[in-house]
């Protein structure tokens, strides 16, 4: 029997291989009999799917593996973005939901998240629960429940369009441009956009399994074809979504990329200059440090979580959080959800630039200016476990006190190993870091850099590769 392992945000598998009907079926009874047992069954599920191979089908099976358990089911009638899934969970007061996808993987992954009651991530407590029932086999039956059909969008886009000021945005007569990256955020921001009469072109709304050419992963390269349209159509800024609509992605009126850091950054600096919502800063290990300048600037504690949406999520259960992000692009905020969401990331980027009066570019250049030069860079090495664990093990050991030329100052290990280099830092520029962070359930290391030119991140980026190969 296969071995499911759960990451940061639920199970993901390779079609066919790991992600089969059967395995999904084992996911979905170890969610029914959590449910079961810590929940209130008869408030029900909501389950949701994307744009996947397979998807639809799966969450169907999903569907009838809870509802046999005696849980009703609400199933999506459609692809839907995964915080479309998380806020009727709220909005409805269901048990949780489920939402079949495998987020920004490749075409042939795909997966299994599972949200909380309250509207966002299960807690690590909770993932651990559901652990322990897969591994128990469980497989509860009952007295069949009811599967209802039906359209989850609407009351989704309802909600987040009364976060952001759309009059403003339309009045700004800023023209954006929109990449779905063929994932299941398709034809929401458009039909926003169309509805509020904002300027944009779109690219990218049709479903195509296969996502040609990209993974749908709001990062470089895969956004190259954004890039190039916001120049070729005189955008002010790209905004995109990744395969479940969780995450955001932008893109500069030059044509530049604009990370998940820099869009993080952006939108905290204008909650607190402008919105002056209360509440702590939450961001994970791997998130630039920009975020702790601004926080300091306005007084606001900053809380440094491991990576993995869930960990900012149960910060929010317990106190007041203005916003929590991380560095794959989920944002999220207190007094909304405590979940990612790239549409609402990418009308709220749109609403700052409109109050500005600035394209997105100009207000990335002036975060800069104030705060310093943060650069920031990933390098994902699809290396065997034998290698991935040897990286860690030397970079954790006391007598590694240099990565090539650059002496390590000091080390962290919340989430992998951090080490902080004595490295230029161009004036006031960000303070020179790279993470080692082995997966738990790929062949895959992933490297994390931040400095404070774009050329040094580079130099840091190829010196650590090396010092991860060498053993």
């Amino acid at each position: 029997m296969t071995q499911i392992k759960f990451g940061t945000d639920g199970w993901r598998g390779i079609i066919a291989d790991d992600f089969t009907f059967d395995n999904v079926r084992r996911v979905a009874g170890a969610i029914a009999s959590y449910v079961l047992k810590h929940e209130d069954p008869t408030r029900g599920l909501i389950i949701g799917y994307d744009t996947r191979f397979a998807s639809d089908r799966a969450a169907r099976a999903v569907a009838q593996v809870i509802a046999a358990a005696g849980i009703p089911v609400l199933l999506s009638n459609d692809y839907v973005p995964t915080p479309a899934v998380s806020y009727n969970v709220k909005k409805l007061g269901a048990a949780g939901g489920v939402m079949v996808t495998s987020s920004h993987n490749p075409w042939n992954w795909n997966g299994v998240k599972f949200k909380a009651k309250f509207g966002g991530s299960a807690t690590p407590a909770i993932m651990k629960i559901i652990e322990d029932e897969l591994a128990a086999g469980a497989m509860p039956a009952a007295k069949p429940a009811k599967v209802e059909e039906v359209d989850l969008t609407p009351p989704y886009v309802e909600a987040v369009c009364q976060f952001a000021d759309l009059n403003l945005i339309r009045k700004a007569n800023f023209k954006f441009a929109i990449d779905s990256m063929y994932g299941s955020g398709r034809g929401v921001l458009s039909g926003i956009f169309d509805k509020n009469g904002i300027r944009y072109v779109a690219i990218r709304q049709e479903v195509n399994p296969l996502f040609p050419g990209i993974n749908p992963e709001p990062i470089v390269p895969h956004v190259a074809l954004l890039q190039e349209t916001v120049v070729k159509e005189k955008c002010h800024a790209g905004l995109v979504t990744d395969g479940d609509a969780d995450r955001i992605g932008a893109v500069a009126e030059d044509g530049s990329f604009v990370d998940a850091h820099k869009c993080f950054a952006v939108l905290l600096q204008w909650l607190l200059e402008r919105k002056k919502w209360p509440g702590d800063v939450v961001r994970a290990f791997n998130t630039t440090r920009m975020v702790d300048r601004i926080a300091a600037k306005h007084g606001r504690m900053l809380h440094e979580v491991s990576i993995g949406f869930k960990y900012a999520a149960d910060l929010m259960m317990n106190q007041e959080i203005l916003i929590g992000g991380e560095e794959s692009g989920g944002i999220g905020y207190g007094r909304f959800l405590p979940e990612r969401d790239g549409v609402l990331n990418a009308l709220l980027l749109a609403n700052v630039m409109a109050e500005e009066g600035k394209p997105l570019g100009q207000l990335v250049a002036d975060l800069q200016q104030e705060f310093g030069a943060h650069h920031y860079g990933r390098r994902d090495l699809h290396v065997g476990d034998e290698i991935k664990y040897s990286a860690i093990r030397r970079a954790s050991e006391a007598s590694t006190t240099r990565l090539g030329v650059f002496p390590v100052l000091r080390k962290e290990n919340r989430d992998g190993i951090k080490f902080f280099l004595d490295a230029p830092r161009n004036g006031n520029g960000a303070d020179p870091w790279v993470l080692f962070r082995a997966s738990g359930t790929e062949r895959l290391l992933r490297v994390y850099v931040e400095a404070a030119t774009p050329e040094l991140v580079e130099g840091i980026l190829q010196t650590a590769e090396s010092f991860v190969l060498q053993g």
